[in-house]
């Protein structure tokens, strides 16, 4: 991270002294476990609340957010350090176009993090979509064939536009739980993660609200219906899960150039050369011996032919 600067996280003194009280604790939490920096890469489908979600965390509005403009082309890397402890947040475009995903899109995105750790990764998506279709698990794909579906070990899923009344008369935890379900279902889909895998290693799934309509407490904290202080819970939530167990995903070349075609053939070749002598060579030699033996031409001359062998 040394081309980027990093900022004083100023952002973090605009939260309600109940919000930088948790927050601090988290970070110190994280300190204790010899933790002091964190990367966060931040992916999903265009328009879901991928710059307003970077936005929130942090306190600024430092990612461009319009309903009237498109998102940007390349990834953006924002620093910010505090008490000795240092938030990288890596914003990414959509990648989604025309309906499939764009590999140069793909490509940018692996190249920007290239020699890079992610340690976490914020897959992002809307509550209030209500079905998940082939886009969704396009997009799940690609991240899984560019970073390795480990990545999801290190993942959580957001779900944005959280102040919303369910429909068809669901409560609000019950609507959660069945969009979780879906969202969860294509993420082991679209990754290819055993079903087992997927059990022992479960995928949270946090809700968020960026729009300036989110409820408050006493305390001045962004709530949600169900009464959560969402950006403490969502670091609280990226905290444990820095605290799986799991090894963060390095972007090196090999992994972003993935797997050598000419290196996995080289496996076959010592099989090949076997296969060459002992079936095919030694089946001429054996099928050229049992023709001299049938044929009545003196062996001096089959010898000079070079059809009988020396010691036959």
């Amino acid at each position: 991270m040394a081309s980027q600067v990093t900022r004083e996280w100023s952002g973090i003194q605009q939260f309600p002294v109940a919000t930088q009280t948790k927050l601090l604790e988290l970070l110190a939490k994280l300190r204790n476990d010899n933790v002091n920096s964190l990367t966060i890469l931040v992916m999903g489908k265009g328009g879901v609340g991928k710059s307003s979600t970077v936005n929130s965390i942090l306190g600024e509005r430092v990612a461009p957010v319009s309903a009237f403009q498109s998102e940007g082309l390349r990834p953006v890397l924002y620093s910010r350090s505090r008490a000795g402890f240092t938030l990288n947040i890596i914003d990414t475009p959509g990648i989604i176009e025309g309906g499939y995903v764009n590999e140069h899109a793909v490509e940018v995105i692996k190249r920007f993090l290239l020699n890079k750790t992610i340690d976490i990764l914020l897959y992002v998506e809307r509550l209030d979509s209500y079905r998940v279709d082939n886009l969704d698990r396009q997009v799940i794909k690609a991240i899984a064939d560019s970073f390795g579906k480990g990545i999801w070990r290190r993942g959580v899923v957001v779900l944005t536009h959280a102040q919303l009344s369910p429909p068809d008369g669901l409560n609000y935890e019950d609507f959660f739980a069945k969009r979780s379900e879906a969202v969860l279902r294509v993420v082991r889909l679209g990754a290819r993660i055993k079903r087992q895998e997927f059990q022992e290693n479960a995928i949270p799934v946090a809700l968020v609200e960026n729009s300036g309509r989110c409820n408050t407490n006493d305390s001045g904290e962004k709530v949600l219906p169900n009464g959560i202080a969402w950006i403490p819970s969502l670091v609280n939530t990226i905290t444990e899960v820095v605290s799986n167990g799991s090894k963060p995903i390095f972007v090196d070349k090999k992994l972003i150039d993935g797997p050598n075609p000419n290196a996995w053939g080289k496996i076959w070749i010592p099989l090949i050369v076997a296969f060459q002598y002992f079936v095919v060579i030694k089946g001429i030699k054996k099928q050229i011996k049992e023709d001299i033996a049938k044929d009545d031409r003196p062996l001096w001359e089959l010898r000079d032919l070079g059809l009988a062998d020396r010691n036959f």
